[in-house]
């Protein structure tokens, strides 16, 4: 494993290279915010990026898409948000140059408004749902966002995610083992908290190997 550290917008960003096999993946592991440039730097999107998945396969309307995402075959058991933040996500999702909107004439009726993907969203898109995530709290949410849209691009997508997931999450767990060695035996809560995060993260190695049996089969 090697790695590289970039500046970008005030973010030092480390970028481990990962080898599993023959194949060969870029993970972004740490950031840095830099305390100066706190104050001029936007909160980064992140489960947002599901919705450019949906607009990916075909372009439509807003409300078409917050039916999509609160359908029971789509994201509607992973991630329930209200219209009115939805649309507010759009808008942002626009402004970052991600989407764009045109209108179509529909006769008679209200004119309607269609979002398509730019190239910009397209590529953010694809990285977005290649990079494992970095941190437990993500797990629930958003990495099985990436899941889905993973396994909507076939095995080989889904089995280099798996495979970044599974690095990364025993990355922690040798973190936590670490912090654990060092705790004295006056300290029982911290080691109960450990404990309690070590086995948190077991569980993902363990349900990661399901997805792994299940989802990266051909055909």
């Amino acid at each position: 494993m090697s790695a590289s550290i970039s500046r970008d917008c005030g973010a030092i960003r480390r970028t481990d290279v990962l080898t599993h096999g023959d194949m060969l993946y870029i993970i972004p592991s740490i950031h840095f915010i830099s305390i100066h440039s706190m104050s001029n730097v936007r909160h980064p999107l992140t489960i947002e990026f599901a919705l450019l998945g949906f607009v990916r396969q075909q372009p439509m309307h807003p409300y078409e898409l917050y039916q999509r995402l609160h359908s029971d075959s789509a994201l509607g058991e992973v991630w329930r948000i209200k219209q009115a933040h939805l649309y507010a996500l759009i808008r942002r999702l626009e402004d970052e140059g991600y989407l764009v909107s045109s209108t179509m004439s529909q006769g008679n009726r209200p004119p309607r408004r269609v979002l398509s993907l730019t190239e910009r969203g397209r590529a953010a898109f694809a990285e977005w749902m290649r990079t494992p995530v970095t941190r437990g709290r993500d797990f629930r949410l958003e990495f099985l966002a990436k899941l889905y849209f993973a396994h909507q691009e076939g095995a080989a997508t889904v089995q280099s995610l798996i495979a970044q997931q599974r690095w990364i999450c025993q990355r922690m767990l040798d973190h936590l083992d670490k912090k654990a060695a060092a705790l004295t035996s006056d300290q029982p809560y911290r080691r109960l908290v450990a404990q309690f995060r070590r086995g948190q993260i077991q569980a993902m190695l363990t349900w990661l190997e399901t997805c792994d049996e299940e989802l990266t089969v051909e055909g």
